[in-house]
């Protein structure tokens, strides 16, 4: 592969005329190339990736965004395309050589149409995921995926990164919330398959080839979202658990009792609840007592009755020895005090030193052996480790995160991270799970992915890259 991309590299022009070129497609303001203007787009939100860029290009539709990389691909110059630069795995940010550029499409944020009757709407990729549900709420309608990030990442990004959240439970990840796409390929052509069409069999599902592959085949400039009529009834409660056994006989009467009605199914060590109520700003712990362990549960509903359901659920649960305690959300303000108690968990846990991070991923089923699992073997490696797992009990995906020692030299336990991973990594493989669940490969994990990938898998990913750019210009050093 890499002799062919080498025997089909173009010259590349100096870089002033090449920057006058560029300047030309998107005008000067938009072109920026000052280190103080780059600056915020040249580092990931947790500092462990640092890059440099020849400019930062902020295109403003899709006919700009092609003219950029068909620029590009003439003169072989290599793209890092970029939405709200929230990504956890340096799949946004630049390598340290600077002859990159950076294609920021924040500016492209328009709604381009929203239709009720088809329960769909169609919206270019800078728009942030919280307009998005904004403008769905507008319409009467419902857009469930949620992040913390939503106010500032992106729905291009969102979906390069086929992202999850706290509904992927009851609706999917970004994938499944997709029903076409508008794709710059890496010759400057333009993929156009804005679909609204629920059944369309007229050949290979093209969309997926580009969900979850990080702008690494092509770059997203707008997409068809599907839609779901808003909940007439939302019902939250705070649960304390002995442990994740536990939480997962939770997990399964609430299917039994509630169906489709469950949203929400966060698993909360009381580690984790503690950092936050240490840290955070008007937190309060919503039970009188403590628990090892807790789950945020949500339900969602168009009927009538969900409140009566939800106690019910919770009287059974406690009747049958499952929960110890709840709290039930009395109102919209309780109900938000709930969330922020679980969204600024990882914010918390930065307080408390280095932190060595997994978004892993297993059946759930296996979820409490494998926490069991995974605390003996750190702790038996870094003693006094403190093991601080929480997320999404209800689609098995786990943010295993290890916290350091109190009192431990930060730089020290960091420097254990490949170790950690390793042994991480390794118990994710015997429970047949993922080592990357929602955040993607990006730069992080790029050297685990041939340990963990089939390797037919590997070659068709690499078979692919190669046929839709085979200059290598999109997001190199990301992935593969």
């Amino acid at each position: 592969m890499i002799s062919k991309v080498e025997a089909i590299a173009r010259p590349r022009l100096p870089a002033a005329d090449f920057l006058a070129r560029l300047a030309a497609i998107i005008g000067e303001k938009n072109l920026l190339t000052a280190a103080t203007d780059m600056a915020g787009y040249l580092v990931e939100p947790r500092d462990l990736f640092h890059g440099k860029a020849l400019c930062v290009a902020r295109p403003g539709s899709t006919a700009e965004v092609a003219a950029v990389v068909a620029l590009c691909a003439e003169t072989s110059t290599k793209i890092v395309p970029q939405g709200g630069n929230t990504g956890l795995v340096g799949g946004q940010t630049p390598s340290e050589r600077g002859d990159e550029i950076i294609v920021s499409l924040t500016r492209m944020n328009r709604l381009r149409e929203i239709d009720p009757s088809s329960n769909t709407l169609i919206v270019e990729a800078g728009m942030t995921l919280a307009q998005v549900q904004a403008e769905a709420d507008r319409a009467e309608r419902y857009f469930p995926l949620s992040l913390a990030a939503e106010g500032s990442c992106t729905i291009g990004g969102n979906l390069a990164t086929n992202a999850g959240g706290t509904a992927v439970l009851a609706y999917g990840n970004a994938r499944d919330l997709t029903m076409g796409l508008e794709v710059v390929l890496a010759d400057g052509r333009i993929l156009s398959n804005l679909s609204k069409l629920k059944k369309d069999n007229t050949g290979y599902d093209l969309n997926n080839l580009f969900i979850g592959s990080e702008g690494t085949l092509g770059i997203i400039t707008a997409a068809v979202l599907k839609l779901y009529p808003k909940p007439r009834a939302i019902e939250t409660a705070f649960v304390g658990v002995r442990d994740p056994h536990q939480a997962l006989r939770l997990l399964d009467l609430t299917h039994a009792m509630t169906g489709g009605e469950v949203k929400t199914f966060e698993l909360i060590p009381r580690i984790g609840l503690d950092f936050v109520l240490v840290h955070g700003k008007n937190m309060r712990d919503p039970l009188p007592s403590a628990h090892q362990h807790y789950v945020l549960l949500e339900l969602a509903a168009q009927s009538d009755g969900l409140a009566e359901r939800l106690i019910a659920l919770l009287e059974k649960a406690m009747e049958d020895g499952i929960i110890e305690d709840a709290a039930i959300a009395a109102s919209l303000e309780q109900r938000r005090a709930f969330w922020r108690l679980r969204e600024f968990l990882p914010d918390a846990q930065g307080y408390e030193g280095g932190s060595i991070k997994h978004d892993v991923s297993v059946p759930i089923s296996d979820v409490p052996a494998f926490l069991e699992e995974v605390e003996a073997a750190v702790t038996k490696r870094i003693p006094g480790a403190r093991l601080v797992a929480f997320g999404h009990l209800g689609d098995g995906n786990i943010h295993c995160n290890l916290s350091q020692p109190l009192g431990a030299d930060k730089a020290g336990f960091l420097a254990l991270w490949d170790a950690i991973n390793a042994l991480v990594h390794a118990i994710v493989a015997a429970h047949h799970g993922s080592i990357s669940a929602e955040h993607g490969i990006g730069q992080l994990k790029r050297k685990l992915l041939p340990q963990v990938k089939d390797p037919v898998a590997l070659d068709l990913m690499r078979t692919l890259k190669a046929a839709l750019d085979p200059q290598g210009i999109f997001n190199p050093g990301k992935v593969l």
